[in-house]
């Protein structure tokens, strides 16, 4: 009778613990999820539908990046990247490859000023943003693909505009305000001079 009791007592603690163990997995799977956003579809995709290579390879970047920790901005910084950017859309109309590239250079400027690592390629920033920012990392993308000039113009104000949202979420601005002030500047913009391709 001792022997069913303890055998029914382990099985009974594998039952728990296995519970636990697949509970724990969804769970960082989730978290993954929330946490990288379409990041987390685009690394999947290039794992082809590997979930374990592909979590390894976010955990890995969480474990590298996730202790970042944004430096604070001065109220007069703030104002200086804002009238930049500023620049940067105004800049759009008349010159769209030049002002997305110019982008390029403000979003990685205002990153290592927030306290992202500064060293490597873009893809190597890209990483490190997206353990932070990872709704919007595929944006920094775009904006530093778009330097090599084959995307045509209504691409490139998309680019922009995806830009812009990374843009208000690394100075900590609320999100819809800025990114909604800026998407209809950039609307009017684009409806005055007509949409042209290059």
């Amino acid at each position: 009778m001792t022997t069913v009791l303890i055998i029914v007592g382990v099985l009974v603690v594998v039952a728990i613990a296995g519970y636990f163990l697949q509970r724990g997995r969804a769970t960082g799977t989730g978290g993954l999820k929330r946490r990288f956003g379409p990041e987390y579809d685009r690394v999947l995709a290039r794992h082809q539908g590997d979930t374990k290579l592909a979590e390894q390879e976010l955990g890995e970047r969480v474990k590298r990046h996730g202790s970042i920790s944004a430096q604070p901005l001065s109220a007069e910084a703030r104002e200086r990247y804002t009238a930049r950017w500023t620049r940067v859309q105004e800049r759009f109309v008349d010159a769209p490859e030049d002002a997305v590239a110019e982008a390029g250079d403000l979003l990685d400027e205002l990153s290592r000023d927030r306290g992202f690592p500064e060293a490597g390629s873009a893809e190597d920033r890209a990483e490190a943003l997206s353990v932070h920012h990872g709704a919007h990392v595929d944006a920094y993308r775009r904006v530093h693909g778009a330097r090599d000039g084959s995307g045509g113009t209504e691409e490139l104000r998309k680019d922009l505009v995806g830009a812009r949202a990374l843009f208000d979420a690394m100075l900590d601005n609320p999100t819809g305000q800025q990114v909604e002030r800026g998407r209809t500047d950039m609307d009017k913009q684009h409806d005055a001079k007509g949409s042209v391709t290059s």
